[in-house]
């Protein structure tokens, strides 16, 4: 039975990835070695990372005076780089779920913190409207879409003069991005782009060097952009897997192609949850919905066969569709490489399960 991959990260990967990353661990670029095994430092590998750095900047038109950097540690580590390496006095975030708390935790070690706006009251079911960020800031901080409450920013935000922060993990490559105004963009791998263990950073150079602080070297981005990231052994496997998949980005169109086909994708699941008898999202406004995880429950009368839905689409192929333990419900993880038959199935089990019920 074919599987139909909802789950929100490690996520779903293109055939094409899977496959040209399957033939590198048996014999990668000629070598008769496995890429699992060889230097870093080889010609064939620096190749790959050349590569993978002039995908990124090429998909994102990314300007001058920016670096691309493949680290390790998870977007969980740029939490604490980000304001290690650029809060000098006050930073602004913006608190709309989960990873934005631990980076507003890991930031308060460095500076004084502004949390401009937040949607805590209603269980980051919103996206904050309204707020003032301060002119005074050294950078706002944002997390684009939130996995566990399935709401997304989907433009760049306003915040005047100050320069912008973003993590961009789950939906990075999703849509079009003005990079000019970030001084910093970050996104680990596992949802959109390549097996766990890389997280891409862009970072605008003339950023860094302004904090009085002593910062150690191992988590100073000069260090990795003097090092073309490999100050020490990059995740060689990872870094391979996300070239295939810019690779693949770049032959479906680019990030504007691959917009229209989540928004495609997207609004044919919100649909189908808007008209149910049975079924309802957990983001009432569209504006604030993610195209990249769309999260549902059980209306109140229905709630008590949310396990019994979960186990009649695993019947269909559909798999991880659970909701975030925090949440509960459903959630329906839309990343690049889902295809459309996938959501096809998807509906067709709702509306089955409900004509059942």
């Amino acid at each position: 039975m074919k599987k139909h991959n909802f789950y929100a990260g490690p996520s779903i990967l293109s055939e094409y990835t899977i496959r040209n990353t399957a033939d590198a661990i048996l014999n990668f670029a000629g070598t008769e070695l496995s890429i699992l095994e060889v230097s870093h430092r080889s010609k064939e590998f620096v190749a790959v990372m050349d590569e993978a750095r002039a995908l990124v900047k090429e998909l994102l038109d990314v300007p001058e005076g920016y670096s691309v950097l493949f680290l390790g540690g998870g977007a969980s580590m740029q939490f604490c780089m980000v304001p290690f390496n650029l809060l000098a006095k006050k930073a602004a975030y913006l608190e709309t779920g989960t990873w934005a708390v631990n980076a507003i935790k890991e930031a308060r070690i460095f500076g004084d913190v502004d949390v401009v706006g937040s949607s805590k009251d209603s269980n980051f079911s919103y996206i904050p409207k309204g707020y003032t960020v301060p002119a005074d800031a050294d950078y706002f901080h944002f997390t684009s879409n939130n996995t566990i409450y399935g709401t997304e920013l989907r433009t760049d935000p306003d915040a005047g003069s100050v320069r912008l922060v973003a993590d961009m993990s789950s939906d990075i490559f999703s849509r079009p991005v003005d990079v000019a105004k970030y001084d910093l963009i970050y996104a680990g791998a596992q949802k959109n782009l390549a097996p766990a263990g890389v997280t891409i950073v862009i970072v605008r150079d003339e950023a860094l060097g302004h904090v009085d602080r002593l910062i150690p070297t191992m988590l100073d981005y000069r260090t990795h952009i003097k090092k073309e990231s490999m100050f020490n052994t990059p995740p060689v496997l990872p870094i391979y897997s996300a070239m295939q998949t810019l690779r693949w980005y770049k032959q479906l169109g680019g990030v504007k192609e691959l917009e229209k086909m989540d928004i495609a994708k997207a609004g044919k699941l919100y649909d189908a949850i808007d008209s149910s008898r049975m079924f309802v999202g957990t983001v009432t406004d569209p504006a604030d919905r993610s195209i990249m995880n769309v999260c549902f429950v059980m209306k109140p009368e229905y709630k008590e066969l949310e396990k019994d839905f979960v186990d009649f689409a695993a019947t269909k192929g559909i798999v991880g569709i659970k909701g975030h333990r925090s949440v509960g419900g459903f959630r329906a993880s839309l990343y690049n490489a889902l295809p459309m038959e996938s959501v096809d199935v998807l509906v067709a089990a709702m509306k089955e399960f409900q004509d059942k019920h």
